[in-house]
C-alpha cells in the first residue's frame, strides 16, 4: 500500500487533467445540444407564424362568405317588404359593408400581432441557443484551464 502512494501521487495530475479535458468535451456537447433544442424551438415558432397566416386567409375567406350571405338576406328582407334599394335600405347595406371592413381589419391586425409574437419567439429561441453555446465554450475554457493548471502545478514540466 505504501508503495502505491508515490505512484498515485504522480498519476493524480494526469488524472485531474484528463478528467478536465473530458469535462470540457462534455460541456461542448451539452452546449451544442442546447443550441439544437433552441433552434428547433425557433423553427416550431416560425411554423406557427406561418400557420397563423394561413388561418388568417381561411378566416377572411369564411368571413367574406358569411358577410355575402348576410348582405343577401338583408337585401331579400328589404325587397320583400316592397322597399326599393335606395334611401334607408341602401344605407343599411352600406353600413353593414363598413362594419364588415372594420371587422376584417381587426381580424387582420390581431393575426399580424400574433404572427409577430411567434417570429419574436423564434428570434429569442435562437438567441438562447447562441447563449447556451457561448456558455458551453466558457465552461470548456475553464475546464481546459484546470487541466493546464493541474499539470503545471504538479511539477510535470519541471526540468
Amino acid at each position: 500500500m505504501a508503495a502505491a502512494i508515490p505512484a498515485l501521487t504522480t498519476a493524480a495530475p494526469y488524472v485531474t487533467a484528463g478528467t478536465s479535458v473530458l469535462a470540457a468535451a462534455q460541456a461542448g456537447a451539452v452546449g451544442k445540444y442546447n443550441q439544437a433544442i433552441q433552434n428547433r424551438n425557433a423553427i416550431v415558432a416560425e411554423q406557427e407564424a406561418e400557420r397563423i397566416e394561413k388561418k388568417l386567409e381561411f378566416d377572411l375567406g369564411k368571413f367574406d362568405d358569411q358577410f355575402r350571405r348576410f348582405q343577401g338576406k338583408t337585401t331579400t328582407n328589404i325587397l320583400a317588404r316592397g322597399v326599393e334599394l335606395s334611401g334607408s335600405g341602401l344605407r343599411i347595406l352600406y353600413s353593414n359593408a363598413e362594419q364588415a371592413e372594420l371587422e376584417k381589419g381587426i381580424i387582420e391586425y390581431n393575426s399580424k400581432v400574433e404572427q409577430a409574437q411567434k417570429v419574436e419567439q423564434a428570434n429569442f429561441a435562437r438567441m438562447q441557443g447562441s447563449l447556451a453555446r457561448m456558455q458551453a465554450r466558457q465552461a470548456q475554457i475553464g475546464y481546459l484551464s484546470q487541466a493546464g493548471t493541474s499539470l503545471l502545478t504538479s511539477g510535470v514540466f519541471d526540468a
